[in-house]
């Protein structure tokens, strides 16, 4: 059994795609065709269909046409090791789209990323209450996580 997380595109799949692949090591798009037949999702030659790999996580893409938006209760959460990888995808996913609290951006293709430092999780979840409680106080505080001011929250 395998599970693979499914994401319909408006347009431009191919081109988010490529974005995506090329910012997350060991990702790779496996393949993308476009259906020559009529499908109940698109005309012949409209609907194209992706199987790719972000990072160890497989997902299969489909652009036909308006459906459904990406919103909120969808999000690709990647943990990030350094502050420069977090300054890296933000800019990158961030461009054209818009950022929120928290970590979180919409692309500009409208899907919901949450770029957050690995250490994040662990400091919210010491075993010090205070700890987690001024982790966690900084990081709503924040747009784009900040590793040193979340370090700096831990320490007090």
């Amino acid at each position: 059994m395998k599970v693979i997380q499914h994401l319909w595109f408006e347009k431009d799949m191919e081109r988010a795609l490529r974005l995506y692949t090329s910012l997350i090591p060991g990702s790779t798009i496996e393949s993308l065709t476009t259906l020559p037949a009529e499908t109940p999702s698109g005309p012949a030659g409209r609907v194209k269909i992706a199987r790719f790999r972000l990072g160890d996580q497989r997902y299969q893409g489909i652009e036909a046409g308006p459906l459904d938006p990406f919103n909120h209760s969808f999000s690709i959460m990647i943990e990030c090791e350094t502050q420069a990888e977090i300054d890296r995808l933000w800019a990158a996913l961030g461009k054209e789209g818009e950022t929120e609290h928290c970590g979180w951006l919409k692309d500009r293709w409208g899907l919901c990323w949450q770029i957050v430092p690995r250490r994040l999780g662990e400091l919210v979840n010491d075993p010090d209450p205070a700890t987690a409680r001024r982790v966690t106080e900084a990081m709503l505080q924040m747009v784009k996580l900040d590793l040193a001011e979340i370090e700096a929250a831990a320490r007090g």
